[in-house]
């Protein structure tokens, strides 16, 4: 044993001989779907990049379009073509495209694939062209039209594919027995997301607590998942109860506690992924290693939006929201018509809501509920069965529609396109009393739209979940992060978000 290095007893013959027995037991279910998954998605990818340069060598043939009438040598354009697609499909492996990921947004694999195969091509051109020297000769149109429709086709297939694996995994296929560690408000947290998730393909077997409950208190579920014992039973609970995966959503657990229980199945076959408890903490992506004069250090969170920052969005707010307008002028005098015919009261709705570095401005809306609707409740969220919206309000509201009036807040500089949504004074109030750091998302301009809304959390959902997106978006701001989340709310729109009431 080295310096520094802490003993552990061997397991018992006993203990041993159940590990090994579990591993022969969970690995073949966790590993065939996952294969067949990857395996598929590489052969429907390679099909279709044969396809598409297939394709776009016969166009010419096919059409009379001028654009193709250019064409190569077959030798040259199969060299190219061989290259492009071995490069495309080795970086897809090397990305982990094919390891049966969950979870992946299709507006985060689109860009990939654009990415990729844009790469590949480029590395195809000029690996080939140090291969055939002067001798290459290549039309330019051509492999544009087969890079165009590669990506068009391989981006295709994967919104197809994942779709497909999704339905799968929400019926029950290919599905991962898992374990959430910690009972506290992180782990109900932890619970209710992956119970509203169940294209990730995950069966909650139970929870398992780090402290006992209060008060002598004794619970056997949290919201409808068993509670299977105490960390400190947490070997057996795993070995009997065939856990593939587990999350740890420990409440206030330090790192020492955390290692501690994990400790326990370092021997056996199960994933672990550790939510983050910290507001603070690990908010980035990634974390990034860096050097202060021969002091190694890790950043885990960096400053919000620099000046030259919040021009770039700036100008991207003015460009899209101007685009917006003018493109739904037609729907919003339609709407605006609607609101007056059907209830009493203007069309529009305006309320205070805090901004960027805590000032008030007023939000411009859709009106669509009846004049004064919280006269006697008072500031309320808006739940399932509330009764306040109009029979055209419920449906405005559904598919967001209430909202175009806020690219008018957007084009005045209160608001941005993309950014954490603004609450009204008394909310902030409340929140910044019981929330760490909520007041850190005030930083930014507030969002018609942000990367909380896009994850599900509109309406009357966590705080706390929603201050944690909020402030990842803040702290990992770019260009196409902001583009990436206007894409994705235009899928939300369309798909009818069931927390938009």
């Amino acid at each position: 044993m080295t310096t520094g290095e802490s003993a552990r007893p061997n397991p018992s013959d006993d203990t041993a001989s159940a590990a090994r027995a579990f591993v022969r037991r969970s690995l073949p279910r966790q590993r065939h779907f996952a294969t067949a998954v990857g395996l598929s998605l590489f052969i429907l990818d390679a099909l279709t990049l044969l396809g598409a340069a297939w394709l776009a060598g016969q166009l010419r043939a096919f059409t009379n379009w001028s654009w193709f009438a250019a064409s190569m040598p077959g030798d040259d354009y199969a060299l190219i073509a061989g290259f492009a697609i071995a490069f495309a499909l080795g970086s897809f492996l090397v990305g982990g495209v094919y390891s049966g990921r969950r979870g992946i947004s299709r507006i985060d694999d689109a860009a990939a694939i654009v990415l990729r195969v844009t790469v590949a091509g480029l590395a195809a051109i000029a690996i080939s062209s140090l291969l055939a020297g002067s001798d290459l000769s290549y039309s330019r149109r051509m492999v544009a039209s087969a890079w165009l429709l590669g990506i068009a086709g391989t981006t295709a297939v994967h919104f197809i594919h994942t779709g497909l694996v999704a339905t799968l995994r929400a019926n029950g296929y290919g599905t991962d027995r898992l374990l959430v560690i910690g009972a506290g408000p992180t782990g109900a947290l932890v619970l209710d997301k992956l119970q509203r998730s169940p294209q990730l393909g995950y069966e909650l077997v139970g929870v398992v607590r780090h402290r006992p409950w209060g008060d002598g208190e004794e619970v056997t579920e949290l919201d409808g998942t068993p509670v299977l014992g105490m960390t400190s039973d947490l070997r057996r609970t795993v070995e009997a109860g065939d856990i593939d995966e587990i999350v740890v959503a420990m409440s206030g657990a330090g790192h020492d506690e955390i290692l501690d229980v994990l400790m326990q199945i370092d021997d056996l076959p199960v994933a672990v992924r550790i939510y983050p408890d910290s507001f603070r903490l690990m908010t980035s992506d990634v974390l990034s290693i860096h050097d202060l004069n021969g002091l190694p250090t890790v950043q885990l969170r960096s400053i919000g939006l620099r000046p030259i920052d919040r021009k770039i969005k700036r100008a991207l707010d003015l460009v899209v929201s101007a685009l917006v307008l003018i493109a739904c002028a037609p729907l919003m005098l339609l709407v605006a018509l609607l609101v007056k015919l059907s209830s009493p009261g203007p069309v529009f709705f305006t309320q205070a809501r805090v901004g960027q570095d805590g000032r008030e401005f007023f939000v411009l809306k859709f009106r669509t509920m009846g004049v004064d609707a919280e006269a006697e409740s008072g500031p309320v969220f808006t739940t399932p069965d509330d009764t306040r919206p109009t029979r055209l309000g419920r449906f405005l509201r559904r598919y967001s529609i209430d909202e175009l009036p806020q690219f008018i807040n957007v084009l005045y500089g209160e608001m941005s396109i993309v950014g954490p949504r603004p609450e009204r004074p008394h909310f902030v109030e409340q929140f910044r009393r019981e929330i760490p750091a909520y007041m850190a998302r005030h930083h930014e301009k507030s969002g018609i739209t942000g990367w909380a809304q896009v994850n599900g959390l509109r309406g009357d959902t966590s705080i706390e979940e929603r201050t944690r997106y909020d402030l990842y978006y803040v702290e990992n701001w770019s260009l196409m992060f902001d583009i990436r989340i206007m894409a994705k709310t235009l899928f939300h729109i369309f798909q009818r978000d069931s927390n938009a009431y």
